[in-house]
């Protein structure tokens, strides 16, 4: 059964950082884009950032220049810098595949910007 877990989630001050990772158990995903996605109080989940299997990268137009996604393909991991946050970065992120599997989406880590 596969699983993303995850984690790294918290309170921060705008302009703060954070880094969130997302583990993955059930099989090997080093073959798959990977992706992170997040979902803001009130509003549908959306796409963030997501890696080839290759290494390339694509974000979202408001994070560009902020968050940095990345890959760790022997610990199974996926990763997301978050810097110069602000109050619209405040949401649950998750990861999953690209596309995403519905039966792949995992609890999620909130990240809360406010003063």
């Amino acid at each position: 059964q596969v699983q993303f877990v995850e984690s790294g989630g918290g309170l921060v001050q705008p302009g703060g950082s954070l880094r969130l990772s997302c583990v993955a158990s059930g099989r090997v995903f080093s073959g798959y884009t990977m992706g992170w996605y997040r979902q803001a109080p009130g509003k549908s989940r959306e796409f963030v950032a997501y890696i080839f299997s290759g290494g390339g990268t694509v974000y979202a137009d408001s994070v560009k220049g902020r968050f940095t996604i990345s890959r760790d393909n022997a610990k199974n991991t996926v990763y997301l810098q978050m810097n110069g946050l602000n109050s619209e970065d405040t949401a649950v992120y998750y990861c999953n595949i690209l596309p995403a599997r519905t039966d792949y989406w995992g609890k999620g880590t909130l990240v809360t910007v406010s003063s």
